[in-house]
């Protein structure tokens, strides 16, 4: 039987000539066999950190009295849990960060979308996205020698050393570049033709950035505003260092006073050679704040896609 042979005039990466090819059809099985696996790997990693999360998050349920979580503060060694510590003092941090990083990071997308000159731009931008690579503990000393005494104490002057508030202003700035360059792409991925036809209707710039070119790369900036939003509820390093609460917190909704937040508890539980000692569930408590963070930052995930399937444009 004659073998068949691709056709000459075909291209040699074309469809027909992969086909013709046994060498080729095996490297393909061979990659897609491999990337199968590394999705597959990749799943089966997610689910075992989630089932580790649940089922000592249900031991630590079981062994606990419910109305500890619901106690005057978050103290684990001492056999105190209230979530609700937590929960506010994270929540605290997070608006007061997204109250930075929101305002300015969008400011900034909108000069280096529709402002900026491209060579500008191409300097800015990177000098923007520096920022985030500045290590989180260097921002949290940041908090505590110059947000606190420089930018909180001449306006508050019973502001503690270390509090709530230089936490949430030290994250903002540690999650503006990330809001900033998520948003310009969102921006400048907009149709060139919508400017122009605004322009043509006599619109200044001000008015094409703000109601044309805005409101089409919504989709993009609500994301950009979860990711920041996520950032901002798992930054450990700055909270840990510049809120102060290391051992555990008294619940308070002051955020010029110290406070604890989910990540900072988890890792001051975890820290050091006693890191189990204490309460009988102190070391449980650690995957219970875990699973409840992976809730909050699904839930906002989950809805922040929702609503940007919801509200995106198709150009």
């Amino acid at each position: 039987m004659a073998q068949a042979t691709a056709d000459p005039r075909l291209g040699a990466d074309s469809p027909d000539a992969l086909r013709s090819d046994p060498r080729k059809r095996r490297t393909e099985r061979i990659a897609r066999l491999v990337f199968m696996s590394a999705a597959f790997f990749s799943v089966v990693v997610t689910l075992a950190i989630v089932l580790s999360l649940v089922f000592e998050a249900l031991s630590f349920l079981l062994g606990v009295d419910l109305g500890a979580l619901f106690e005057m503060g978050w103290f684990p060694r001492r056999g105190l849990f209230d979530v609700r510590t937590l929960i506010v003092g994270t929540l605290l941090v997070t608006g007061i960060a997204m109250l930075v990083a929101a305002p300015l990071g969008l400011g900034a997308a909108l000069y280096l979308s529709e402002y900026a000159r491209p060579r500008l731009r191409r300097s800015v931008k990177p000098m923007i996205e520096i920022l985030a690579g500045v290590p989180s503990v260097t921002l949290g000393y940041f908090a505590i020698s110059f947000i606190t005494p420089q930018l909180l104490r001449p306006f508050q002057s019973d502001v503690a050393f270390f509090n709530l508030a230089s936490a949430g202003l030290a994250v903002g700035i540690l999650t503006l570049p990330l809001v900033a360059s998520v948003a310009e792409d969102a921006m400048r991925a907009v149709p060139q033709s919508l400017r122009e036809a605004a322009y043509g209707l006599g619109s200044r710039r001000m008015k094409v950035a703000v109601n044309v070119v805005f409101p089409a790369a919504i989709s993009g900036i609500v994301a950009a505003l979860v990711i920041g939003a996520s950032r901002a509820i798992g930054e450990t390093m700055v909270v840990a260092i510049a809120s102060g609460a290391t051992g555990g917190s008294l619940f308070s909704l002051d955020v010029f006073q110290p406070g604890q937040t989910m990540t900072a508890a988890m890792a001051a539980l975890g820290a050091g050679t006693d890191q189990v000692r204490g309460a009988d569930n102190a070391f449980q408590s650690l995957f219970f704040i875990g699973l409840l963070l992976f809730a909050i930052t699904l839930g906002l995930n989950v809805f922040g896609d929702r609503f940007v399937r919801r509200i995106r444009e198709r150009y």
